[in-house]
């Protein structure tokens, strides 16, 4: 019964049939399908039933074999089998029936189409093949009737064939002797018509032959009349290319036909020169030409577009004639080419050179470019005829030294600006004074003059620029991708032009003449804020803005940005400090006048400040005023509460005077004026001329310093009188009140003027002060 239901295929089962669940059965359905196509397909017994490599395949008892045996496989089991195993395997038998039948219907139901039109393709190929065996059959009849044909035809003209090739030969032999017996009236009439290269042809087919039967009279003759003819036709072709009114490739031609014809090469090459030189010469009188004063000068694009298209072409023209006529000279040929071509060559830089220098007035590089482009371009594009010459490196050198040129033009349009600025700037600060009016603020003019100027160093950059533009022939060169960046642009341009504007601000500095020249202190003022700014902004700012625009490849050494920082600080210090000197100049000499210029011995008692003394003090204030314009307060020591209200009634110097004024005697001035310098002995020294820092304050302590100096030396010149001495004591008191509060330190202002007093009282025979009180009211009056 197992045997029958192993042999048999059972009914379709459905999966959920199986005791073990469709999990436990996939992966043996699987295997099965697997091997069944493999058997199918024509593959090993082994892979097809999935059976392990060591078995058999030749045992009875195998079930997935081809030898497969039921009776010995069933004897078997029940032999070696106990009954729970044989109902096992009976089990496990009937599912993988039921799995192998689900997977055959599977098969079919997946693959019926493929089936169906499979069945059908076979049954269209039986009858298309059959109508192809009949055709073919066809075929074969045909091409064994034409074979036949083929046969009998050849044998019958087999004799015939030999003969008309006997014919066509002396055919073809009769056709060469009469065009050699016509080779005579065949060349006359070509020359006579012009059609010069046609005769050299006909020359050149029957030469040979002539020359081999040249020992037959008749053909004796007629190469004799060819050579008459040939001899009138190469007089006439080096008559046609002697003239010289035709172009390059006319002449070109008459030099070929010479060559076919047997001239001498040397001989031809130096006659080839000579026209060609006299025509690119006209060319460059031409060019010349246009160069000349009574003719306006083209624009330089239309100029290297007509020096392009004229001479370059036509060297280019005369170089590749050159080299296809006269190959066969060898290398001294190629040096006489280059000789010609660089002497040419150099005349026609020298045009364009100084056609370049006629442009260089301009601000616009765009046109200039433009015209080195195609000028560069030109004589780059023929490649070999004009760089043996050189031409090609020439050009690049003169573009080269173009763009250098451009560099220190812009350079001098930068100087000149800036000095266009500071010349503005000076127009504004003194037109106010003329009309009487307030003039421009300082920091707008600040504002202006740097913006004025950096609007044009980005101008200068974008118009160096074009040079390194990608779609230019010439930037890819090494000198454009990296000397003509770093050492042209930002070292020449850049660099030059901060250090220029540096030196010119400097300048100002050693100004000749008593006040400072004629350079307005504003001007100093501004220059110094200008030079500050660069230090700490816009230096850094511009090379930035340089060196992204010019993507330096070269590693030349370039000057740091804090080099560049530190020469434009000191030069601001430089120029704060002049300021400094030439205000506080202008306050001493107005000091100075006024104490030299007074009797001090004969003066009234004092009822009023002097005028200059105010005037002084609103200086003063201007002053403050116009620094705390462009900078920063700074920083000022704590400040006693009795600033504004000490007086100068009693003195150190003056109270010793005075109390050993009773005693004059011969030696008495001597005394006094030993205890007085002891004194200076022990007082704090006040430098004068101290570094000036970047702050209103220590720019209105140095001035102050220098004015009351002034002030200390003039009086110490001068006798006084009681009352001269009282008015000092009014005007330094008078100073005290309103100086202090511009100063770092109070005591600096206290310190010089007590030494004014002091000294005013040593140089007065009767020193009596006057009462503080007094003092107070007169300077609160006045």
């Amino acid at each position: 019964m197992m045997a029958a239901e192993a042999a048999l295929p059972g009914p379709a089962s459905g999966p959920g049939d199986s005791p073990e669940g469709p999990e436990a059965d996939a992966p043996e359905r699987r295997r099965k399908a697997h091997g069944m196509l493999k058997l199918y397909y024509g593959l090993s017994e082994g892979e097809a039933g999935g059976r392990p490599s060591g078995l058999d395949p030749l045992d009875p008892t195998d079930l997935n074999g081809a030898h497969f045996d039921p009776e010995v496989y069933l004897d078997k089991l029940r032999r070696e089998c106990p009954l729970a195993q044989l109902m096992d395997s009976e089990t496990d038998m009937v599912r993988q029936i039921r799995a192998l039948d689900s997977d055959m219907q599977t098969l079919v139901y997946e693959n019926y189409n493929k089936f169906i039109s499979a069945t059908d393709t076979i049954r269209k190929m039986k009858n298309d093949f059959r109508k192809m065996e009949d055709e073919m059959d066809r075929l074969a009849t045909n091409m064994a009737v034409i074979t036949d044909f083929s046969a009998r035809i050849s044998a019958t003209l087999q004799d015939r064939h030999e003969r008309i090739t006997k014919l066509a030969g002396v055919h073809t032999l009769l056709r060469k002797l009469q065009f050699l017996f016509e080779l005579p009236s065949r060349l006359t009439k070509c020359v006579e018509l012009g059609a010069y290269r046609q005769a050299v042809h006909y020359q050149g087919r029957a030469q040979a032959v002539l020359q081999q039967y040249q020992h037959l009279p008749s053909f004796r003759a007629i190469q004799d009349d060819c050579q008459v003819i040939t001899a009138r036709l190469a007089h006439q072709l080096r008559q046609r290319f002697r003239e010289g009114g035709s172009g390059a490739p006319e002449q070109a031609e008459c030099v070929e036909l010479l060559l076919a014809l047997g001239e001498p090469a040397e001989e031809l090459c130096e006659e080839f020169l000579v026209h060609a030189r006299g025509r690119l010469e006209e060319e460059l009188r031409a060019l010349e030409k246009e160069l000349g004063p009574s003719p306006p000068a083209p624009d330089v694009l239309e100029f290297t577009d007509r020096g392009g298209s004229g001479f370059v072409g036509g060297l280019c023209q005369v170089a590749a004639a050159y080299q296809e006529l006269f190959a066969a000279q060898g290398p001294a040929g190629a040096e006489k080419l280059a000789a010609f071509a660089r002497e040419l060559g150099s005349r026609y830089f020298e045009l364009v050179e100084r056609r370049l220098a006629q442009e260089q007035g301009g601000g616009d590089n765009s046109l200039l470019v433009r015209a080195l482009d195609r000028f560069h371009r030109r004589l780059r594009a023929p490649g070999a005829p004009l760089a043996a010459a050189g031409l090609t490196e020439s050009a690049t050198e003169i573009v080269e030294r173009v763009a250098q040129e451009r560099l220190g033009h812009h350079l001098q349009g930068l100087r000149a600006a800036f000095l266009g600025c500071l010349t503005d700037v000076r127009q504004a600060l003194a037109a106010p004074r003329l009309a009487g009016k307030e003039g421009p603020s300082l920091a707008d003019l600040l504002a202006n003059v740097a913006s004025s100027i950096l609007s044009h160093i980005k101008a200068s950059l974008a118009a160096v620029h074009l040079f390194t533009a990608k779609e230019v022939s010439f930037s890819n060169k090494p000198y454009f991708r990296g000397e003509f960046c770093s050492q042209g642009v930002r070292e020449t341009l850049i660099v030059g032009f901060i250090r220029s504007m540096c030196q010119t601000a400097q300048s100002f500095c050693d100004s000749p003449g008593e006040k400072g020249g004629a350079t307005p202190p504003a001007l100093l003022l501004l220059l110094s804020r200008l030079c500050l700014d660069y230090e700490t902004a816009t230096i850094s700012y511009i090379l930035t803005l340089t060196d992204e625009q010019f993507l330096v490849q070269d590693q030349s050494p370039v000057t740091p940005v804090s080099t560049l920082c530190a020469e434009a600080r000191e030069t601001a210090r430089r120029l704060l400090t002049h300021y400094v000197k030439v205000q506080g100049l202008v306050i001493s000499q107005m000091l100075r006048k006024s104490v030299e210029t007074r009797d001090w011995l004969s003066t009234l008692e004092p009822r009023n400040v002097r005028a200059v003394m105010k005037r002084v003090v609103e200086d003063t204030t201007a002053i403050d005023v116009q620094v705390g314009l462009l900078y920063e307060e700074g920083v000022r020591k704590a400040q006693s509460s009795d600033s504004s209200k000490r007086t100068f009634s009693v003195y150190s110097s003056s109270r010793q005077q005075g109390r050993y004024a009773p005693s004059y005697t011969p030696s008495a001035p001597m005394d006094t004026n030993l205890l007085s310098n002891i004194q200076k002995l022990f007082s704090e020294r006040i430098d004068v001329f101290s570094p000036v820092e970047f702050n209103k304050v220590s720019v209105l302590t140095g001035i102050i310093k220098i004015s009351l100096k002034t002030l200390l030396e003039c009086v110490r010149l001068r006798t006084f009188g009681r009352f001269g001495l009282q008015q000092v004591q009014v005007d330094c008191h008078f100073l005290q009140l309103y100086l202090w509060r511009f100063v770092a330190d109070e005591e600096l202002v206290h310190l010089l003027l007590d030494e004014v007093v002091a000294s005013a009282a040593l140089r007065c025979p009767d020193p009596v002060p006057m009462e503080p009180s007094v003092v107070e009211v007169i300077c609160e009056r006045g």
